[in-house]
C-alpha cells in the first residue's frame, strides 16, 4: 500500500564511478522483496545507457530521461516519474554523475509542485572511498580541478552521504574516512554501505524511508567552473553488434577490450570519470567497469559464448569528445582484429553543453 497515496522519491546522486547504479539495484530487490513496487529513473547526456540496460535485466521498471540532466529536463524528469509511479510505492532515481546543485532544481521544486504525490527523501550522495580519501586531503581524486570541484559541490550539498565499496578498505581506515568526512561536512549524516556484502544498507534504507528533511540546505556554486567541470570530460555512449562466423568467448572480448582501454587511458595520461561496457549475448551478459585510475578495472563475467553479441559502451573521460572516439574506436579495432564483422547501431560522442536549470529555487521549500 502506498503511504497516504503519495509515492516516495529517492534520489540518490554521486561522481562518476561512485557505485550509483550497483546499490539502486541491491536496494529495488530488497524492496520488492518485501512486496513493495519499485521504479527506477536513469538519467544521462545520451541515449544508450549501460545502466539502464543492466538495471531493465533485472525485471525492473526503468525509465531513461536521456539528452540532458534531470535540472535541465525538469518536465522530463517528472514525466519519467509519473511513467514508473504508477504502481510504485518508491521511485530511486540517479542523476548525471557530474550533476550538482540537486537541492534547488530538483528537491525544492518536487517540495512545492508535487507534494500531494511524492514524498521527497533526504539527497543521498554516494562517494567512492578512494576518491573521497582524496578529496577530503584537499587533493583533486586524478580529476581536473573544476570537476573535483563538482564533487565537492556535491558533498556539500548532501544530507546523507554513503562512502560505498565499504568492503574495499580496511574496518580502520574506513572508521577513520567516516569521522574525517563528518568533520569536513558537519550538516550531513555520514554512513557506509557496501553492495557487495549488504553492510549497511539497512540503515541506510531506513533512513530514506522514513525522513522527509529534504534539501536542508541550497548550494553556493559557481556556475562557470561548474559547467567546465562538466565540459572537460568527453562522453561517448554507443552500441555495436559483433558477428563471429563460429561461437566466440565474448567474456575474453570484453576482458581485452576494456584492459586495452584502461591501458590506453593510461599511456595519454587521461583522467577517468568513468567507463562501462556491458556484452549481451541472449539472456546471458558480462560487464566491465573502470571508474579511476589504476586498480579499479573490474569485470564480472558471465556472457559465454555464441555467434552474435551486443556491446554497449559508455565512456567518461578528460578529454575532447572527438579523441575520445578515435581512442575507443582504434580500441575496438584492435581487439575486433578481423576476426568479426561489425554494425554500428548507435554512436554519439558529445561535451556536456552548460546547465540551464528548469527552476532554481533560492528558498528551501518547508
Amino acid at each position: 500500500m502506498k503511504e497516504m497515496n503519495q509515492t516516495r522519491i529517492i534520489l540518490v546522486g554521486g561522481f562518476l564511478g561512485a557505485g550509483k547504479t550497483t546499490l539502486i539495484w541491491r536496494v529495488a530487490e530488497k524492496l520488492m522483496s518485501q512486496g513493495k513496487g519499485v521504479g527506477l529513473i536513469t538519467n544521462d547526456q545520451a541515449p544508450e545507457l549501460v545502466d539502464s540496460e543492466l538495471l531493465r535485466r533485472q525485471n525492473l521498471a526503468v525509465s531513461e530521461v536521456a539528452g540532458s540532466c534531470f535540472c535541465c529536463n525538469f518536465n522530463g524528469f517528472t514525466d519519467a516519474v509519473k511513467q514508473v509511479s504508477e504502481r510504485a510505492d518508491y521511485v530511486l532515481a540517479e542523476p548525471v554523475g557530474s550533476c550538482a546543485d540537486l537541492s534547488a532544481t530538483i528537491l525544492q521544486p518536487l517540495k512545492k509542485y508535487w507534494n500531494t504525490t511524492l514524498l521527497v527523501s533526504p539527497l543521498t550522495v554516494l562517494a567512492d572511498p578512494h576518491r573521497l580519501t582524496s578529496i577530503l586531503q584537499d587533493e583533486e581524486a586524478g580529476l581536473h580541478e573544476d570537476a573535483a570541484y563538482i564533487f565537492r559541490k556535491q558533498l556539500e550539498e548532501a544530507d546523507i552521504i554513503v562512502i560505498t565499496k565499504s568492503d574495499s578498505v580496511s574496518a580502520d581506515a574506513l572508521a577513520q574516512l567516516k569521522a574525517d568526512t563528518a568533520q569536513a561536512f558537519p550538516n550531513s549524516q555520514v554512513m557506509t554501505v557496501s553492495a557487495v556484502t549488504g553492510e549497511g544498507m539497512e540503515e541506510w534504507l531506513h533512513e530514506v524511508t522514513t525522513r522527509t528533511d529534504a534539501g536542508k540546505r541550497l548550494l553556493d556554486i559557481d556556475y562557470d567552473r561548474y559547467a567546465h567541470g562538466e565540459a572537460v570530460l568527453g562522453w561517448l555512449n554507443g552500441t555495436v553488434m559483433l558477428h563471429a562466423p563460429q561461437p566466440a568467448d565474448w567474456d575474453n572480448l570484453l576482458n581485452i577490450l576494456i584492459n586495452d582501454l584502461k591501458t590506453t587511458f593510461e599511456r595519454e595520461a587521461l583522467a577517468v570519470g568513468h567507463v562501462k561496457i556491458i556484452a549481451e549475448n541472449g539472456k546471458d551478459y558480462a560487464i566491465a567497469n573502470i571508474t579511476g585510475a589504476e586498480h579499479t578495472l573490474t569485470i564480472r563475467s558471465g556472457a559465454g559464448e555464441s555467434t552474435d553479441v551486443r556491446l554497449i559502451i559508455n565512456a567518461r573521460v578528460e578529454c575532447s569528445p572527438e579523441y575520445l572516439d578515435q581512442l575507443v574506436r582504434d580500441a575496438l579495432i584492435r581487439t575486433i582484429d578481423g576476426r568479426y564483422t561489425d554494425e554500428v547501431t548507435a554512436w554519439r560522442y558529445l561535451q556536456p553543453g552548460r546547465p540551464n536549470p528548469t527552476h532554481r529555487f533560492d528558498k528551501v521549500v518547508a
